[in-house]
């Protein structure tokens, strides 16, 4: 029986990139753990006190260190995010290593998307929204054919903006734009099981 392993991921507040760590679950429960970025200018740290977990967190959002607590059916169960308080944002994903870095792979974009813009406060009409469309593109492209193209294409790619995020055939050039502004607009995406660009 292989044994049971845990996935630590956040961005780093100094150079960007995210950082991703495993840990055993025995070794969660034997000692302390740290997981840090190759830069050197981050370190993620948990400590267990016989009740729970505590965890320093750099935070690749706002640049601070946020303390956490976690019960150990949070932290060695499941899929687990810890939120930064000042954006309102999560900016660390604990769970199965898959889980951990699609979550990731999504914090990058939107951190990258919100630095391009820290001239305009409105980086994103609404964070939220943007985060959970996001997140619904991804459970829809992991369904068999769940982003296509009309023109036969099944290869695409993702385009960020304020308001919406454009999907763009990678063989054609076509774009089908979704709106990620309002809960109207993710009502209406949870509603879709797949989605079809409409080709040129």
């Amino acid at each position: 029986m292989s044994e049971e392993m845990r996935t630590f991921g956040y961005l780093c507040p100094r150079c960007g990139r995210p950082v991703m760590g495993t840990r055993s679950i025995f070794a969660l429960e034997a000692s302390d753990a740290e997981i840090a970025c190759e830069c050197g200018g981050s370190v993620l740290r948990t400590s267990y006190d016989g009740r729970n977990y505590r965890l320093s967190v750099p935070c690749g959002l706002c640049g601070e260190v946020h303390a956490s607590v976690c019960p150990p059916e949070r932290m060695l169960r499941g899929a687990t995010a810890l939120g930064c308080a000042r954006t309102k944002q999560f900016s660390c994903f604990i769970g199965p290593e898959g889980v951990v870095e699609q979550h990731l792979r999504e914090l990058s974009i939107l951190a990258e998307k919100e630095k391009q813009q820290t001239d305009d406060p409105q980086a994103f009409a609404d964070s939220v929204i943007m985060y959970e469309v996001l997140s619904e593109l991804r459970d829809i492209a992991a369904r068999p054919g769940g982003i296509t193209c009309a023109c036969g294409s099944g290869r695409y790619g993702m385009e960020i903006r304020r308001s919406a995020v454009d999907l763009i055939c990678r063989d054609c050039g076509a774009k089908l734009r979704i709106p990620a502004a309002t809960d109207r607009d993710l009502d209406d995406l949870c509603c879709r099981m797949k989605l079809v660009i409409p080709g040129r």
